[in-house]
């Protein structure tokens, strides 16, 4: 490989299983801290901005997981309209997703939900309100890991579909659309932005093409939700999000999904069609 060539698309081998594995860190984790082997729940939520844990801990209503043993997080459990879900605060950016999916996936999860704070790019709304990714640019490192190049990593066009009804009677402005994933925050320019909206962008957030290729590379369940509260502090008065930080509205819509996604008999993940 010439000296000046990216290694970011060489010697990939997508097919070819890691040799560190998640389930191994869990394992030396555990031992190290002594913590019982036990399964997270089997719904879980990445929360980037950490305003939903911060609510939950701050309310006594989120209570410690005993058994997870990763070493740069706290997984939180509670109760959300009678489904026990898993929470992790401050997930962000794209390789700290995946590494966090990876390790959950390993643990009992069997359906991961990430809810994202992102900045407008073709605005369908006043902010806040919430945008179920349907699919994401790939401006970012972790996906290229995980499948071949590509310009989107897509959501499971199945879990899109079962979502067609899922906010009806809900208290919360939510549609569907794209969004950019970049791992340079601080690197939106005019130009890249331009070009974003001209593929029909809505939101620019961190995290959401990688979780989608790794779902896809793995045949795992993953829904992406942009939190839409900001036009990247170009104008006063950015990145409101109501009520306790927008935890209230957040918990809405994850609970909508939830009930979509979710058996009604034994609260098991309702299998993906085709996968």
């Amino acid at each position: 490989m010439p000296s000046d060539e990216s290694p970011l698309l060489s010697a990939k081998a997508y097919d070819e299983p890691s040799v560190f594995r998640p389930e191994n860190l869990l394992r030396e984790g555990r031992r190290q801290r002594h913590r019982p082997d036990v399964d997270v729940p089997k719904v879980c939520l990445l929360d980037p901005d950490g305003d939903i844990v911060r609510h939950l801990t701050a309310t006594g209503v989120a209570g410690e997981h005993p058994g997870w043993a990763c070493y740069h997080t706290t997984l939180w459990v509670f109760d959300l309209d009678g489904t026990e879900v898993g929470v992790i605060g401050c997930a962000v950016g794209a390789s700290f997703a995946v590494l966090l999916a990876e390790q959950l996936a390993v643990s009992g999860c069997e359906l991961l939900v990430s809810v994202t704070s992102s900045g407008s790019i073709t605005p369908v709304g006043e902010p806040p309100y919430f945008v179920i990714i349907d699919r994401a640019q790939r401006d970012e490192g972790t996906s290229h890991h995980y499948l071949p190049p590509a310009q989107w990593a897509h959501a499971s066009p199945d879990l899109i579909i079962r979502l067609d009804d899922a906010f009806v009677g809900t208290n919360q402005p939510v549609m569907v659309g794209s969004t950019w994933t970049t791992d340079a925050p601080y690197r939106e320019t005019p130009t890249a932005i331009e070009a974003a909206a001209q593929l029909g962008v809505v939101a620019v957030e961190m995290e959401a093409a990688a979780l989608y290729a790794y779902a896809t590379a793995r045949g795992r369940d993953v829904i992406c939700v942009a939190h839409v509260t900001n036009t990247m502090a170009t104008e006063g008065d950015d990145f409101e999000k109501g009520t306790a930080d927008g935890a209230h509205d957040a918990l809405e819509v994850v609970a909508a999904i939830i009930t979509a996604l979710r058996s009604p008999t034994d609260g098991a993940c309702l299998p993906v069609v085709g996968r």
